[in-house]
């Protein structure tokens, strides 16, 4: 496993991190599967584990937890996310700041998430939902620094929303923020725009997540693919977003070397990215471990085979589905 600075925390974590909305958001998790995977990770050297209260209404965050305590003796760093007081993913642009995090549900949900996983402090807490029409509000930036104080939290960013990576700007440029966590993959590289370049100057973290947009990335979901009920990918993949996601990827086939898989394509791109601090695919089963850390090798791609994939971006706006 490779290591790359965290940002201003100077944190070094790993390239693969672990994100954790599989493991109490979707159908079919087991929290057994669960532990075995995370422990094989944390053996694997991940050390980066991102959850949020709204994985399971804290019960992913227990798993955390619990990794934890089961391996004393080495450093992880744990991240976890606020929802907002509405309940609304993604912020829409009706959504006033008040519904979303005014102070005390800032702190209280704080106190659940270290509650649930059983500790006094947080490496990295954000939140779960951003407009950054809040930005000027001096409530935030207020709760933030009392937590800092408080020794509740070492650090603090924002998740931004889907396909909205610019959306976030305003917030960063406050200096009140140490991470942002945003979607970035092949087909979504708008990040590179302005928000990158912005990281880089302000030396704030980034995790990419949805490293496979949403599994499309991974090559295994066809036209045909139906998801358990109650599973949240059933409401995502409705058939205008199932059928465009299968016929990009399916462009995509073509450029997969000789014994790679497209998933380990789809990670390889992202570690072609320096700015990237971390990337955090969902891992529910040990399989999908072995396979995602192992291209932490420093190899990355061939500078052909990345140019040849910057091609394939794909730029969306969102919608009533894109959640």
């Amino acid at each position: 496993m490779r290591y790359r600075r965290f940002g201003r925390t100077d944190w070094q974590v790993s390239e693969i991190g672990y994100g954790m909305w599989g493991m109490a958001g979707w159908t079919q998790s087991d929290d057994r599967q669960s532990a075995k995977s995370l422990d094989l990770a944390v053996e694997n050297g991940v050390n980066f584990f991102d959850t949020a209260w709204g994985y399971g209404e804290g019960h992913s965050e227990e798993l955390l937890g619990e990794l934890g305590r089961r391996h004393p003796d080495v450093e992880l760093f744990m991240a976890s996310k606020i929802p907002p007081k509405n309940f609304e993913w993604p912020a829409k642009p009706e959504c006033i700041f008040e519904d979303s995090y005014p102070t005390n549900h800032i702190i209280e949900y704080t106190e659940k998430t270290l509650k649930n996983m059983g500790m006094e402090r947080i490496d990295l807490m954000q939140f779960h939902t951003w407009d950054d029409g809040w930005s000027h509000r001096e409530e935030w930036q207020r709760a933030i620094e009392d937590l800092k104080k408080a020794g509740k939290i070492a650090a603090m960013g924002i998740s931004v929303n889907r396909w909205e990576p610019e959306n976030g700007i305003k917030a960063l440029k406050t200096g009140m923020l140490d991470a942002v966590q945003v979607i970035y993959n092949i087909f979504d590289q708008n990040p590179e725009d302005v928000l990158f370049p912005l990281c880089e100057e302000r030396n704030i973290a980034v995790i990419a997540r949805v490293p496979f947009d949403e599994g499309t990335l991974t090559g295994k979901i066809t036209k045909e693919t139906t998801f358990p009920e109650g599973d949240w990918r059933g409401t995502y993949f409705v058939p205008e977003n199932l059928n465009s996601s299968v016929d990009h990827a399916d462009a995509l086939r073509p450029l997969v070397p000789e014994g790679m898989t497209m998933a380990e394509m789809a990670l390889r791109f992202i570690s072609m990215n320096k700015t990237v601090g971390t990337m955090i695919p969902g891992m529910r089963k040990a399989h999908h471990v072995k396979a995602n850390t192992a291209t932490s090798d420093g190899k990355g791609l061939s500078s052909e085979l990345y140019e040849e994939l910057k091609k394939h971006r794909w730029d969306r706006e969102p919608t009533s589905w894109s959640q």
